[in-house]
């Protein structure tokens, strides 16, 4: 009697697993392969969408709300400032008839300024609405412009009254004049300043972070995009080997799409970060340069003109212009006496060589950021006007100590060549060219990182997405309905 086959003991039989080699047969190999390819695709669409959608919110903060908003707050501090140097000017030069044509002119411009602060206060208003310390900073501003504008229409109405010369107005006017400048100078331009302070602070921080977020975000870019090629290979690879044919061309398409999301990707990452270099290290740091030290120039030139008005504070004006005038440009050690003849030497040392900038300030932040056509010799300019107007202010010093008073105030208020008014309304203008260079570069670079990041990218990457995950299935379902 033959003896029946042996049966394997129980617990013995051999169970396939993940682990297993057998467990991977065909079907399963490529519904792995496939959601991988999938996963691999939707991560990768993750990942541009977080680097993308980062540059474009930071550029659209940058470009759009802080930077705009810094510039805005030193343009009305440049106002009111200028404000102050016309009311000062008001009383300089009193109801001498010789300054009739001039007294004109300067109410002009004082109505000018005044209704540029409005307009300013007005969008500093509705820029600052989601921010509570730019609203109390414009807050305080609105609450003390009205007081300051009515002591200095009364300061005018006495003065008018007064009907005094040149340089000497009446005690009652300047009186008044007294308390509406310590309000500007007190309250108003420190609040206007700490807006452009705060919206620059944000506009380096948002910078640094966008910054180093894209050059990651490269990579991570990068990562996804092979690791979704590789997948995509993986896949073409297996189907060619088990099922016999040389080429899915669903899955080709897929790959093109793929190859072409990744080099775009690429490409707008490197260039966002580009724009965002452009617009906040090579333009926006001259804007807001040149922006304060056009601001604090007015003040300056106020201070000039306070000091001939007011002889009681006339020491404490005058320190009060050299302190401004080191904001712009400054030589460490110098004195008022001696900065015309040290700031002369060192312009010379940087004239003959613009890649050297011995002196700080404003104006030596702009020089050492030079970057677009004609900016260098803009940005000199502007270093010329200022020297001639430094040396205005010396004589009209001198012709003051000398007792020359109205040839002091004609020398002061004058607007023709050689005279400080004068002067300094070349300098303002050479400011402004300085200005209008990397306010134009700023724009353009916003302008192109918003054109490359607008919605459009967004929705070619929704269509392009849905595309390749469609022609993914349908490239793997006719091999898998093989097996049923």
């Amino acid at each position: 009697m033959g003896t029946s086959p042996s049966r394997p003991a129980p617990g013995k039989f051999r169970r396939s697993s993940l682990l297993t080699r057998g467990w991977w047969n065909t079907p399963r190999t490529v519904r792995a392969l496939t959601g991988l390819c999938l996963a691999a695709l939707l991560g990768f669409t993750a990942v541009a969408a977080t680097v993308l959608g980062g540059a474009r919110d930071g550029i659209d903060t940058i470009g759009h709300q802080a930077a705009p908003q810094a510039v805005r707050a030193a343009d009305l501090y440049f106002a009111l400032s200028d404000m102050d140097a016309q009311a000062a000017n008001l009383l300089l030069i009193g109801a001498d008839h010789d300054f009739t044509t001039l007294r004109k002119q300067t109410q002009d411009t004082y109505e000018q300024r005044r209704a540029q602060a409005d307009t300013d206060l007005q969008q500093a208003a509705m820029a600052a609405a989601a921010d509570p310390a730019g609203q109390r900073a414009v807050q305080a501003v609105l609450g003390e412009l009205g007081t300051y504008e009515a002591l200095v229409a009364r300061a005018q109405l006495l003065e008018d009254q007064a009907a005094p010369p040149a340089g000497k107005p009446s005690p009652a006017a300047l009186e008044t004049y007294r308390q509406a400048t310590d309000l500007l100078r007190q309250k108003l331009l420190p609040a206007a300043d700490q807006v452009t302070a705060t919206n620059a602070a944000a506009v380096d921080r948002i910078y640094a972070t966008q910054h180093g977020d894209l050059g990651a975000g490269w990579w991570w870019l990068l990562a996804a995009g092979v690791l979704t090629l590789v997948a995509l290979a993986v896949l073409q690879r297996t189907l060619a080997v088990r099922f016999r044919r040389v080429l899915n061309l669903p899955l080709a398409g897929v790959t093109l799409i793929a190859v072409a999301a990744l080099v775009t990707g690429l490409g707008l990452a490197t260039r966002a970060d580009r724009d965002l270099v452009t617009a906040k290290r090579s333009a926006y740091d001259s804007v807001i340069a040149i922006t304060r030290a056009r601001a604090v120039a007015y003040d300056m030139n106020a201070d000039e003109s306070r000091y001939l008005t007011d002889p009681a504070r006339a020491v404490a004006y005058e320190q009060s212009f050299f302190d401004k005038t080191q904001a712009i440009t400054r030589v460490d050690g110098a004195t008022l006496a001696t900065y015309n003849a040290r700031l002369a030497a060192l312009a010379g040392t940087h004239r003959s060589d613009h890649g050297v900038v011995p002196f700080d300030g404003f104006l030596g932040t702009e020089l050492r950021n030079i970057t677009f056509p004609g900016e260098q010799d803009a940005a000199e300019k502007v270093l010329t006007a200022f020297q001639d107007y430094q040396k205005d202010d010396r004589k009209i010093r001198e012709l003051r100590n000398i007792g020359r008073l109205k040839d002091a105030v004609t020398l002061n208020t004058g607007t023709g060549p050689g005279q400080s008014n004068g002067d300094f309304a070349i300098l303002s203008d050479a400011l402004d060219r300085v200005l209008m260079i990397n306010q134009t570069a700023f724009d353009g670079a916003v302008t192109a990182a918003d054109d490359d990041l607008d919605l459009g990218i967004s929705v070619t990457g929704g269509l392009a997405l849905a595309l390749a995950l469609a022609l993914v299935t349908v490239g793997v379902r006719p091999r898998l309905r093989e097996y049923r």
